[in-house]
């Protein structure tokens, strides 16, 4: 047991003496500018040259100059605008409604059911003209390569779907 302590207390005064040393040593990233890792480096040898080559490399190419007018589909908008009614659907539907109106009772009844036609028809009459002149609208956001967004309308469905590369030639887009 005696010889364990004795052991014991000469690998405690080693670590003792070592742990100056050991505190000394800076462990912190230096940078290639600090000005002490430039002088604590031992002088290293210098890089060997490369080897040259008797070929040349072939010319890369410049790259293309980028697209003005290019650009991908960001969204397609379907609108739909309601057509405005010039009063000739009111005018037909009121004489209509009044007509089958009037085919109903006798009397009072017939003047009232005459009346209720001709206002139930002169409004529908409105509506279905307003359905009629109805029109759909194509909206189209594009995302210009350059970072710009720019919108173009449709009368028709384009075909275009959102991703799609496009390219905007005046004022209308084609499939790039």
């Amino acid at each position: 047991m005696n010889d364990y302590r004795h052991l014991l207390l000469i690998g405690t005064i080693a670590c003792a003496a070592a742990l100056p040393a050991l505190a000394q040593t800076d462990y912190r990233y230096q940078s290639a500018e600090d000005p002490a890792r430039q002088t604590a480096q031992p002088s290293q040898p210098a890089p060997q040259q490369p080897v040259q080559q008797s070929q040349q490399a072939a010319p890369v190419a410049p790259p293309p100059p980028p697209c003005t007018n290019c650009g991908t589909v960001d969204s397609v908008r379907v609108v739909e605008q309601a057509g405005e009614a010039s009063g000739a659907g009111m005018i037909a539907g009121g004489v209509l409604g009044g007509l089958l109106g009037h085919q109903i009772g006798q009397g009072r009844g017939n003047t009232a059911a005459t009346i209720v036609g001709a206002a139930g028809g002169a409004y529908a009459g409105h509506q279905v003209e307003k359905n009629l002149k109805k029109s759909t609208r194509f909206d189209i956001s594009v995302r210009m390569d350059d970072g710009t967004l720019r919108n173009v309308s449709y009368d028709t469905d384009p075909g275009f779907k959102t991703g799609d590369k496009v390219r905007l030639v005046d004022g209308k887009l084609s499939r790039n």
